[in-house]
């Protein structure tokens, strides 16, 4: 199968032309595929040679179940260490006859596809599997087509070592955060800006200006998935007013919590709602386990915040750039004020370090699937 030719601006030539006659393309089958991995043993999602990345193993897996080469591309090219609750590329697939080769076949159905990439997948390390999988056109592009990206970060404050099973899935700070500050900088960060100040050497963005839609701080149980001592012990108290959510547009709106007889209630279904995900907050003054007398044996907890960030594209390195400052204003290292100096400066050399890849989601990407090649495919049962 050839290579997709690349024009002048970075774009497929089949995505920039459109409506040019893809039968040049006889046989092809594209797939829009999503996938979750964990990155932490990934050189990111790009395939380089000698290195294990995202895009390798998963063509290495369609390659296995196919018979042979596929190519791909991706909405994002995460960086090594960083994890995806959802990442999507489309993989170009021509399905030839093992027995009579030559002989082009009709192209699998998606959920076959998924099944079997999937074997494979689990065959190797197991830390990436398909979700979803759809036919698109060949005029549909994973990365140029997506209208939003979010990326959820983690972070976990305490000064005791983390879990061995949080171990390279959040940044561990040692400090207390402050989560108002961190809100009120939130305010300056969102919107229409110049990122120069939060735009790492090597970005290959035209641009360094970006519309921010959405940059939130909000406390989270730091354990979603196993009941904490602090739940056993009824001893948190939820605020709602804790957790700001600041658009774009400068409206504030507030989360409701759960609460049940004193207890956090959270589902994995909320917790792991990727578009919009649900949060639950805590009072900034309330005591998550830091100073109470445990039992032998119980590890002290942290407390767990989640930094929102959406867009319909950052630029290198720009959501880790912005974690890291707001962590420096939740220290109580830099002010609102500095922030918003940061920002004016636009030169990269005044922010502060940024914050490491571990605790990096890459959580959404939003398509329109409306658009009329994609309904003209599922009309005809494509």
């Amino acid at each position: 199968m050839n290579p997709q030719k690349v024009s002048r601006n970075g774009k497929p030539e089949q995505e920039e032309r459109g409506n040019e006659d893809m039968s040049q393309w006889p046989g092809v089958q594209r797939y829009l595929v999503a996938v979750d991995y964990i990155g932490t043993n990934f050189a990111g999602m790009q395939k380089q040679p000698n290195f294990r990345t995202v895009q390798g193993v998963l063509e290495d897996a369609f390659n296995k179940f196919i018979g042979q080469p596929v190519s791909s591309a991706s909405s994002s090219r995460t960086d090594a260490g960083v994890h995806a609750l959802t990442n999507v590329c489309h993989v170009d697939v021509e399905r030839i006859s093992k027995r009579k080769p030559g002989e082009v076949l009709p192209p699998h159905e998606p959920e076959v596809v998924k099944r079997a990439v999937n074997h494979f997948l689990q065959k190797d390390a197991g830390d990436i599997s398909i979700i979803d999988v759809r036919f698109v056109p060949m005029t549909f592009h994973a990365r140029y087509r997506a209208q939003e990206r979010t990326y959820y970060y983690r972070i976990l404050s305490g000064k005791e070592p983390l879990s061995i099973f949080e171990k390279d899935r959040a940044w561990h700070v040692p400090e207390d955060l402050g989560l108002s500050c961190m809100q009120e900088a939130c305010k300056v960060l969102v919107g229409h800006h110049d990122f120069s100040s939060f735009r790492a050497s090597g970005c290959q963005a035209k641009s360094p200006i970006k519309i921010l839609d959405e940059l939130r701080v909000c406390e989270m149980p730091a354990w979603p998935a196993f009941p904490m001592s602090i739940d056993r012990t009824s001893r948190v108290n939820i605020s709602a007013t804790s957790c700001k959510h600041v658009s774009s547009e400068g409206k504030a709106s507030f989360d409701n919590p759960v609460e049940m007889e004193g207890q956090v209630s959270l589902s994995k279904e909320r917790f792991m709602n990727h578009g919009q995900p649900d949060m639950l907050c805590q009072e900034e003054n309330g005591n998550f386990g830091q100073d109470e007398v445990l039992e032998f044996g119980h590890r002290r907890g942290h407390r767990g915040y989640v930094v929102v960030a959406r867009a319909q594209s950052f630029l290198y390195h720009q959501v880790r750039l912005l974690v890291g400052t707001l962590k420096c204003v939740g220290t109580g290292k830099l002010s609102v004020d500095d922030v918003e100096s940061i920002l004016k400066a636009r030169t990269i050399t005044v922010a502060p370090p940024m914050a490491p890849a571990c605790g990096l989601y890459l959580a959404a990407v939003k398509y329109d699937f409306s658009c009329n090649d994609v309904n003209q495919m599922e009309d005809n049962g494509e």
